[in-house]
């Protein structure tokens, strides 16, 4: 009983830890909106695959630090990580390209 409490215990560690490294995965997007007073800005995620793949992808919207949207404007393109906390998705790395 012991031995399959250890392997179950393990098993969750495994699921909760790819699924942090999956969220910090960089996506690439154009930015669609930025709310500096709220810290808000909303993104569109580039689609890889077929060419016209991302015509139809909405523009999703993230809480970021002030000091990160200092250089951006709507219709950049920039390569982000993002993590998602109790439903609040926070950039934790933008960069501009």
């Amino acid at each position: 009983m012991n031995m399959a409490k250890i392997v179950l215990a393990g098993f969750a560690a495994l699921i909760v830890v790819s699924s942090a490294a999956l969220a910090q995965q960089a996506s690439t997007g154009t930015v669609t909106k930025i709310d500096r007073i709220s810290g808000i800005i909303a993104i569109r995620e580039t689609q890889s695959g077929t060419v016209g793949a991302n015509s139809g992808s909405s523009a999703e919207e993230f809480k970021v630090q002030e000091s990160m949207l200092n250089n951006l404007h709507a219709g950049d393109r920039v390569t982000f990580s993002a993590t998602e906390a109790g439903g609040a998705k926070t950039i934790t790395k933008l960069e501009r390209q």
